[in-house]
């Protein structure tokens, strides 16, 4: 009888779904606090998480945080003194200051919605609105919108782009701690065309990317003692070749890309497995240090 009871739950056991790995996205989009570790990015900017992340009050003398229902203005020690930095040199140039979009979750990590990118508390996102007045309440930060800079046919900046625009992210290219920023291919073309033939430098940093005409977005370079933070591939340098990105591929972003030439549909290979993103991703999938993120207090 022992046998046979034995037998039937080896076979009930065996018969019964597998419960499905959580999703790490869920582990800490549910996390509300950081994790009380000494401050470092670990991973990469598409794969990782925080620790030590430090939240970006909700409003300062230079700063509004929006958005705040999703709780992401959480960033390493250096973003957090970035913004402050940017928000500053920003009322140089006209504007009360900034309105702070998505920076990271309390500990980094995949986010429940949105962006792939932003788990190691590196990445800040910048709008593109001239703040009008800096003591917005809650429910206007959920309800304002930011405004586009590119044209309808996306193949030009609109009349909100301004001299202030390119002031502000010349800037924060200038900043040391910023590895890159991306920003619509038309702003990028009118800073091109702006900027002056011995003052361009700086350009080399900023990079054409869809999708990125309501706000700008500032990545920063692996601060000193994050020894399992890895920077992004391939670098800036890399990808320009000494040069600013001024030259004619840059237009291939207003043209070939919005009319792609007509090439026939590739065939699916059967039971080619699906890409997978950031919200396919589960703990196992990120780098260990980040189990320990997760369970921190």
């Amino acid at each position: 009888m022992v046998r046979i009871l034995s037998l039937l739950f080896l076979i009930i056991g065996l018969a019964a779904p597998a419960v499905a790995e959580p999703k790490a996205n869920k582990l800490f989009g549910a996390k509300r606090k950081a994790a009380a570790m000494a401050p470092a990015a670990i991973g990469t900017y598409a794969k990782g998480c925080g620790a030590g992340l430090v939240q970006l009050p909700e409003t300062g003398p230079t700063w509004q945080a929006m958005r705040l229902s999703r709780n992401r203005n959480w960033g390493h020690p250096d973003t957090i003194a970035f913004i402050q930095r940017l928000s500053r040199e920003a009322t140089r140039h006209g504007w009360a200051g900034l309105y702070v979009g998505d920076i990271s979750q309390p500990r980094g990590g995949p986010m429940l919605s949105g962006h792939q990118s932003h788990q190691i508390g590196l990445d800040a996102d910048i709008w593109m609105m001239p703040p009008k007045r800096m003591n917005l309440s809650r429910r206007e930060r959920e309800n304002l919108s930011s405004i586009s800079v590119r044209s309808k046919d996306q193949r030009r900046v609109n009349g909100n782009w301004t001299p202030a625009h390119a002031a502000i992210i010349k800037a924060a290219a200038l900043d040391p701690a910023v590895d890159r920023i991306f920003v619509t291919a038309p702003a990028k073309i009118a800073m091109c065309k702006t900027a002056k033939r011995s003052d361009k430098a700086w350009l080399q940093k900023v990079r054409p990317l869809y999708g990125h005409n309501y706000h700008f977005h500032v990545r920063l370079k692996c601060p000193a003692g994050s020894r399992n933070c890895r920077t992004q591939k391939p670098t800036v340098a890399e990808l320009s070749k000494g040069g600013n990105g001024c030259d004619a591929t840059l237009n291939w972003w207003v043209t070939e890309y919005l009319n792609p030439p007509k090439t026939p549909p590739k065939k699916p290979k059967p039971n080619a497995p699906r890409k997978r993103g950031a919200r396919d991703y589960t703990l196992q999938d990120l780098p260990g240090q980040c189990a320990r993120v997760l369970s921190s207090r």
